[in-house]
């Protein structure tokens, strides 16, 4: 029987059984693409990260990230979660972390031998506007949007619709399955509460993950989408509530320099604590 061991990480928060939780499997060597596949869909997590050797002199480790449906080149929590697993063992101040989508450089902040924080440095996605999104609307039960609504990729695409409080984020209610044929991308709702606060919920059905509690790869865009039409100057950080109303509560932090639609950095970062270790054996 073969034997492989991991980790689980609740990220964007610095509480037990909140944020998102991701496995991590620190040796991914002897499974097959099937298997990984299989493993995630038998985790049911939003996503399950395995960790290969690098194929480039640039990064200290390879990650293959896994929803319960699909392969994504890339996504943020596994991603910070990963560093935090790996960080240790390690001993690293900067971890490099080859995924599908580039070799993403992750700042880890330590308490002694504790580490408490991640800054990661985001792919710079590209973006368009989505031509109609009625079919959107329709499905997320909403009226319209604040912003222009804008597709944005950075390995996995995300849509963004601003409403008008954050009450209307909670009482969103999408009619899944008209959402998972109105788009294949995470379709992003949020608003804003006070100061750099900001609320969102990110439902992806066609990922696999109906409603996520913390999606970091969304983070990194909405905060571009909020300097790009005005709703804060470049270089300030935003925080961004997920998750209250699935009970995983989570806190995410985003940052992006430029100018106009020149975007020079994205950075995203929290808190993640390590929750559980164990192993799959067939």
């Amino acid at each position: 029987m073969r034997r492989f061991r991991y980790v689980i990480a609740d990220v964007f928060t610095d509480e037990p059984l909140a944020g998102n939780p991701v496995a991590v499997f620190t040796d991914g060597r002897d499974l097959s693409e099937v298997d990984m596949q299989a493993i995630a869909r038998e985790t049911n997590l939003s996503e399950t990260v395995f960790v290969l050797p690098a194929t480039t002199d640039d990064a200290d480790v390879r990650i293959r990230i896994f929803t319960p449906a699909v392969e994504l080149p890339f996504a943020g929590h596994p991603t910070l979660g990963s560093a935090f697993v790996l960080g240790g063992p390690l001993q690293k101040i900067v971890i490099r972390l080859e995924t599908g989508a580039g070799v993403v450089p992750v700042t880890l902040d330590r308490e002694g031998a504790k580490i408490v924080f991640g800054r990661m440095e985001q792919p710079v996605p590209l973006w368009q506007a989505v031509e109609d999104p009625a079919p959107i609307f329709a499905a997320l039960g909403v009226e319209g949007s604040n912003l222009p609504v804008v597709r944005y990729d950075l390995g996995p695409g995300h849509v963004y619709i601003a409403l008008d409080s954050p009450d209307a984020v909670q009482r969103l209610a999408p009619d899944i399955g008209a959402l998972a044929a109105a788009t294949p991308d995470g379709a992003n709702c949020f608003a804003h509460v006070d100061g750099n606060r900001w609320k969102t919920r990110m439902f992806a059905p066609n990922h696999g993950v109906n409603e996520d509690p913390a999606t970091g790869s969304a983070a990194g865009p909405l905060a571009i989408h909020l300097a790009r039409h005005g709703r804060i100057p470049f270089g300030e950080q935003i925080e961004i509530s997920q998750g209250a109303e699935i009970n995983r509560p989570s806190t995410i932090y985003a940052t992006v320099e430029g100018e106009g639609d020149r975007i020079d950095r994205v950075e995203v970062g929290g808190s993640a604590v390590l929750v559980a270790r164990g192993e799959f054996g067939f």
